[in-house]
């Protein structure tokens, strides 16, 4: 049984914007940013202590489908899942991840790295993964040669990617959407400079439409 389809959760969004975000003070104004900027959805990552405040905010906004990412533990995706996440992105494949995300309800896009990772995610049933990380594993070339024996397989590849190399990636017919940090940094929230988090976004929205 494969579960909630992760394509349906990202509501059809090609670009996924990774947020990392020390403190849900800013989360409000982030969601107005982003959703200027035309963005669908986010992935908040669970790599700080406000994370789940900051995923609250986002699910809150209306404007986003707010998700929660590097979920490693089922202990995690219950804590993301009562937050408002409207779906699951982890680093790798772990059954027990995928479990509670079933039994929550909750679409999950777990990571993988090797042929052997994307044939166990296969095999239970999930044919959307992360390919995580996508440019140090090699990028494209790593990604087309993992989706040729594997023509089922989805992909939302994630790391190292930037404004640059959004429109090749997302040429690719084996490529669902790509996940990004650039266009929200830790050193934008710090200044605060949420007219360029927008700016970033609508550019790399309208990359993702041509």
């Amino acid at each position: 049984m494969s579960g909630p389809d992760p394509a349906t959760a990202l509501a059809g969004a090609r670009l996924l914007p990774v947020l990392t975000v020390p403190s849900a003070a800013t989360a409000g104004s982030l969601a107005d940013a982003l959703t200027a900027g035309g963005a669908r959805c986010a992935e908040v990552t669970f790599r700080t202590p406000d994370a789940e405040r900051v995923l609250k905010t986002m699910a809150a906004h209306g404007g986003l489908t707010a998700g929660a990412g590097t979920v490693r533990t089922p202990e995690q995706a219950e804590r993301a899942v009562a937050a408002g996440a409207r779906f699951v992105v982890s680093p790798g494949f772990d059954e027990e991840v995928v479990a509670k995300c079933r039994e929550l309800g909750a679409p999950v896009v777990p990571g993988i790295a090797t042929a052997t990772e994307l044939m166990h995610a296969l095999k239970a049933g999930l044919d959307t993964v992360k390919l995580f990380p996508a440019e140090p594993l090699g990028g494209l070339r790593t990604l087309r040669a993992l989706a040729a024996p594997f023509p089922q397989a989805r992909f939302v590849p994630t790391g190292g990617i930037d404004a640059s190399r959004l429109a090749a990636y997302l040429a690719d017919p084996a490529v669902l959407a790509v996940g990004g940090s650039w266009m929200a940094t830790a050193a934008h929230l710090e200044r605060g400079d949420y007219e360029e988090i927008r700016r970033l976004t609508a550019e790399a929205v309208e990359r993702s439409m041509t």
